[in-house]
């Protein structure tokens, strides 16, 4: 069965400018049989007129983590809550909604919600007291609780802080509710792991894939990936005969325990899971490394300090990170490092430095992920060394932008979220969301990217729109760079005859509307390997 799409304006993310446009597109089966002038087409067994509708390329959120949106997906949304007292309110509203619930998660809040930027358990007590409240910060890197679950987490006085982590306490040495970095993972994403049944984790994946179809994702990078992530997905794949409805590739979260015998059985772990995998909709590519926090809460690991005066700490001891990377290297795997500051990123380069030095040159493409801050030079240094720079446009809306700023307080935030760099020098540069840190819609994030204005509230000014970059090059980093990120750059990311039936139709044209046409379009249809998997 032959379908060809005509009277269309399809932006084919070529990377030759005269075959950027076409206006036709045959589907064979999985595949694009031909793409180009309408003129050229060969018959098909079908045509469909999409009127001058937009055609893009199916978008890769280069980052991602599939089962966390779509538990947020099921939560207390409160990015857009303001002050404390509309937080506040929306539990409490939580809370009358549900009256038989034993908690309440909540997502998304802000710093510069909450007085003073230092959540505590009383301001979350005045609004519901009689259950447990896990609310985690936008960034996910932090969660506020209130008193009642730090008794359910066993927290108090004597608990001790994990490697790479904090529990916040008062003058006394009580725990303020506020846990950072691991504390936040050893302590309440594992009673989440406990509690929560395979049940409630199909329907939350459920929930994410629905929500990335009609967005128009049609694959994705799932950082951070686990035991549990995964058998939820082998689920859904075997709920649907042994498909999905986009296309999976992972990184095994490999955490910093303090022994590094059980960090190289991480590692092994992923390497297992990599050589089993076969399938074109789920397969492990490789590890992720967190090496250190956000800005925002002053975590990320700095060469020059904070506004504050701090600098940030490594989660991971660089004697500690090189053995890993150099093993994960070793295996074939590719390894994405978490650095938001600059002081993480030089540390992620040199252990990526290390490994080559010790397996020797051969074909690789590492990630960094973030690089939110990266001194100058960094963009330079990646290109030559074959490294992908991982960013999200979306963590530089300017609805989210000024506490940022205000932890930095100096020129760096000049340099902030410099994705032309990267592209100057000449590194790959995969856009994505970072989901559930951030939303996922795909054009929402084209729209911050190309005008450094606010998806969240348009209302809100744009911030150095010097730094954005024109809206054709930053979907060409959505789809065509963000595959190729995971080394599928050759069979799909782009619409080209041979490559994969994964595009996405839109009812606004923001090429000639403008890019705030962006924030009102939406997806009319989203097709994978030549399945529509979503239709408005």
């Amino acid at each position: 069965m032959t379908t060809l799409y005509r009277n269309a304006r399809i932006l084919t993310a070529s990377t030759e400018p005269a075959a950027a446009w076409a206006d036709a597109l045959v589907i064979d089966g999985e595949t694009l049989a031909f793409v180009g002038a309408e003129a050229d087409a060969p018959t098909a067994d079908e045509t469909i007129d999409l009127g001058g509708r937009l055609v893009l390329p199916g978008f890769t959120d280069a980052h991602a983590h599939l089962l966390m949106t779509g538990e947020a997906l099921g939560q207390v949304g409160l990015t857009d809550a303001r002050t404390l007292d509309e937080i506040q309110g929306r539990l409490r509203a939580a809370r009358e909604a549900a009256p038989d619930t034993p908690r309440i998660w909540g997502r998304g809040w802000l710093f510069d919600a909450v007085p003073g930027g230092r959540p505590t358990a009383a301001m979350l007590d005045a609004a519901v007291a009689d259950v447990p409240v896990y609310l985690d910060a936008n960034d996910y890197h932090s969660t506020w609780v209130n008193a009642a679950a730090l008794r359910e987490l066993g927290i108090d006085r004597g608990t001790s802080d994990p490697i790479g982590g904090e529990i916040v306490r008062d003058a006394d040495g009580e725990a303020t509710g506020f846990l950072l970095e691991t504390a936040a993972i050893v302590h309440v994403r594992a009673l989440r792991d406990r509690i929560v049944g395979d049940a409630e984790r199909d329907a939350a994946i459920e929930r994410v894939l629905d929500a990335f179809s009609a967005a128009g994702i049609t694959g994705t990078v799932d950082m951070g990936f686990d035991e549990l992530g995964l058998a939820a997905l082998q689920r859904a794949m075997d709920r649907r005969g042994g498909t999905l409805p986009l296309r999976v590739a992972a990184h095994w979260l490999v955490a910093c325990t303090g022994d590094p015998d059980e960090h190289l059985a991480q590692v092994r772990r992923a390497a297992e899971l990599a050589a089993g995998s076969d399938s074109p909709w789920l397969r492990v590519v490789g590890i992720k490394l967190i090496l250190d926090g956000v800005i925002d809460a002053c975590t990320a690991a700095l060469n020059l300090p904070y506004s504050d005066g701090t600098l940030g700490e490594l989660i991971w001891p660089v004697d500690q990170l090189q053995p890993v990377v150099v093993a994960a290297d070793a295996a074939g795997l590719q390894i994405a490092l978490h650095a938001i500051g600059d002081r993480a990123s030089d540390v992620a380069l040199d252990a990526i430095e290390a490994a080559i030095a010790a397996n020797g040159d051969r074909p690789r493409r590492h990630r960094i992920e973030h690089l939110e801050y990266a001194a100058p030079g960094t963009a330079a240094r990646m290109a030559r060394l074959g490294v992908t720079a991982s960013m999200q446009p979306v963590h530089a809306d300017p609805a989210i932008f000024d506490n940022w700023a205000a932890m930095l307080g100096d020129e760096r935030v000049d340099r902030g979220f410099a994705w032309a760099e990267y592209e100057d020098a000449g590194a790959l540069l995969a856009f994505s969301t970072d989901t559930p840190t951030a939303p996922h819609e795909a054009l929402a994030s084209m729209y911050v990217a190309s005008t450094r204005a606010s998806a969240l509230d348009p209302a809100v000014a744009a911030r150095q729109p010097a730094l954005a970059i024109p809206l054709i090059r930053a979907i060409g980093h959505a789809t065509r760079d963000a595959a190729a990120s995971v080394g599928d750059g050759a069979w799909r990311g782009r619409l080209a005859a041979g490559f994969a039936a994964d595009l996405v139709i839109v009812d606004r044209d923001p090429f000639v509307d403008g890019e705030r046409a962006l924030l009102d379009a939406q997806i009319e249809r989203t097709i994978v390997a030549g399945r529509t998997v979503f239709e408005r």
